[in-house]
């Protein structure tokens, strides 16, 4: 899971430059990331020591505050159905895009009819829904829960966004993770 969210992060305009400078303060460049080799643990504590330092992972803090240490990670096919199931990360701006609802499908409803959360611009989210009316492919959700019938997106919401203004479209590939001890954390 490492891996694959500081690599998604990575070509975020939002998170992408806070990964680089993490990776440059372990003296790291951006292949520890792209050319992520699982089996060399010493690279892996390397990555969830970037991890940490950019997100809280495995601090109990900022994104990864209640985060359990005990997920099982599993790759997996959501439906549509269940993908609009799946809920929003607990935080103030997609508390507010959703109307609180922390849903997808209310978040697409609200920039439907122009909702701006303190202002900030929907177009990222219409352009991404607009590729994947295009065809286009996104990169795999992260989403977590206690079990899978109760998913809370850990790294992917403009993609989750766009899946939900383009009305599910199709099935998408998703990392799972799954424990009875990330009750607090999916609230």
């Amino acid at each position: 899971m490492v891996a694959v969210f500081l690599r998604w992060e990575l070509s975020s305009e939002r998170f992408g430059p806070v990964v680089r400078d993490a990776l440059l303060a372990h003296g790291q460049d951006e292949a520890l990331v792209t050319d992520a080799d699982l089996t060399d643990e010493a690279a892996n504590r390397l990555r969830r020591s970037v991890l940490a330092a950019t997100r809280g992972y495995g601090e109990d803090r900022e994104l990864f505050e209640f985060f359990a240490d005990d997920v099982r990670w599993v790759w997996a096919r959501l439906a549509p159905a269940d993908l609009a199931r799946v809920r929003y990360v607990e935080y103030s701006y997609w508390n507010e895009l959703s109307g609180g609802s922390r849903l997808p499908l209310d978040a697409a409803r609200q920039i439907g009819a122009g909702v701006r959360p303190w202002g900030v611009s929907n177009e990222r989210f219409l352009h991404a829904a607009r590729a994947l009316a295009r065809g286009e492919r996104f990169p795999a959700l992260i989403l977590a829960g206690c079990s899978h019938d109760d998913l809370v997106c850990l790294e992917g919401h403009l993609r989750l966004t766009a899946h939900a203004l383009a009305g599910f479209p199709t099935e998408v590939e998703c990392l799972v993770g799954t424990s009875p001890a990330l009750t607090r954390w999916a609230q």
